[in-house]
């Protein structure tokens, strides 16, 4: 496709806009915040992942899924400004949040980058049309952040790979189709150089899937137990023992997350379903607009939101002409990780009494305790803001490497606690 041929971003807009009047119902400012954000009963999320599967094969059909995904997997070979237009014309009205992330960053931006040409053809347009999603399998019950401590373990035999262990924190698990996974396939190497990853169906034979109850009665985290499970190696990414290379640019893709140009999002939609929108409306109802305190309050709120844009299209704008490396990705990571945990702290300190004890009446002021309770989950989501400092340090501002004393151990040799390995 030459210049010539890609549609305007004018035209485009106004295409989108139009479709989107048309075809999609408007909602309110916190109607979208995710499975994660809300607790409902299981009936009501399967019915929420069935509208947002069917939105997502709307959006294909139309011609608007995938705008930076290349026409030969279904997508529509676009540009990221494409992608940023699309995100401002949908804001205030409904659409597929549960198959944005992890689907399409990190998942499907792992496998066009390094899948095999048979595995993007099987994949990708089913992903676009919203017949997969997928879940990322990086953390395990031993190793917390630390992903390259990996113990689950693929054994080759003959043209499959066995997989036994288990992984953990893994959000929408239970309603997921797919996965990639990180297993360790070499125990004689340093721990860096003896990761694979696989394709992984979370349906199949072996795979169980426990779901984890949180402090607010949340259960979209799940733990997966892996035993015996049969993997061809068709379904492997990238090389044997080859992992890390894919998991470094996995980690990237996660860091971006929402600011990938792979992902639909609406501008200034708020993961946590806490913006300032929503702070001015918990300072009303809790009786407190006219309170000078709680208007600075609501100001630091929208401060924090305003510098957040700014911020990341300052980032993506940097990557993508090279002017700053792939991993200043982790500078948005952490800016969002800290400004969630503060906005949400925000809201609890309006809330004042209502925010420990409150009934269904109390209109915006109801369960600004439990989110100050679950705040840190913000920095510890899609990798936590501690590795994000580090990064930052290390590979942004060039600072020395912490010590490491298993870096050029064989992995086996490491002393740790009890394993799953056999």
């Amino acid at each position: 496709m030459t210049n010539d041929d890609v549609e305007t971003i004018d035209s485009f807009r106004l295409r989108a806009r139009a479709w989107i009047r048309a075809n999609l119902p408007p909602v309110g400012p916190n109607q979208m915040a995710g499975l994660a954000a809300n607790v409902i009963g299981d009936g009501e999320a399967l019915a929420v992942v069935a509208r947002e599967r069917q939105i997502q094969r709307m959006l294909f059909d139309a011609g608007f899924a995938g705008i930076c995904f290349p026409r030969e997997y279904g997508g529509q070979g676009l540009t990221p400004a494409h992608q940023r237009a699309f995100n401002e014309e949908i804001a205030g009205y409904e659409f597929p949040i549960e198959i944005q992330a992890p689907t399409f960053a990190p998942c499907a931006a792992v496998l066009l980058e390094f899948g095999t040409e048979e595995q993007k053809q099987r994949h990708l347009p089913a992903i676009l049309k919203g017949e997969e999603i997928w879940m990322q399998l990086l953390s395990e019950p031993s190793g917390g952040s630390d992903v390259a401590s990996a113990l689950t373990s693929a054994v080759r035999d003959g043209d499959d790979w066995i997989m036994n262990g288990s992984k953990i924190w893994t959000s929408g698990a239970w309603l997921a189709d797919w996965a990639l996974c990180l297993a360790r396939t070499n125990w004689d190497v340093p721990k860096h150089r003896g990761l694979t990853v696989f394709l992984l169906p979370l349906r199949g034979e072996g795979v169980q899937v426990q779901r984890i109850e949180m402090i607010n009665g949340n259960r979209e985290f799940c733990q997966e137990f892996l035993t015996d499970v049969r993997v061809p190696d068709t379904d492997r990414i990238g090389a044997v023992d080859g992992g890390w290379t894919v998991g470094t640019r996995w980690m990237f893709h996660e860091r971006m997350l929402y600011n990938s140009p792979y992902v639909t999002v609406p501008a200034g939609w708020s993961q946590t379903g806490v913006d300032a929108a929503l702070l001015v409306d918990v300072a009303r109802d809790a009786g407190r607009l006219p309170d000078p305190g709680a208007r600075d309050l609501i100001g630091e709120g929208r401060m924090l939101e305003v510098v957040e844009h700014a911020l990341q299209q300052r980032i993506a704008g940097g990557m993508t002409i090279g002017r700053m490396p792939d991993q200043a990705a982790a500078i948005g990571r952490l800016f969002h990780g800290v400004a969630m945990a503060r906005m949400m702290t925000i809201a609890f300190d309006l809330a004042g009494g209502a925010g420990v004890a409150w009934t269904a009446e109390d209109g915006a002021v109801a369960g600004r305790g439990v989110d100050f309770l679950v705040r840190q989950t913000a920095c510890i989501g899609g990798g936590t803001t501690e590795m994000a400092r580090n990064v930052i340090s290390e590979r942004v501002l060039g600072m020395p490497r912490e010590p490491s004393l298993d870096r050029d151990r064989a992995f086996r040799d490491i002393p740790r606690g009890p394993s799953n390995r056999s």
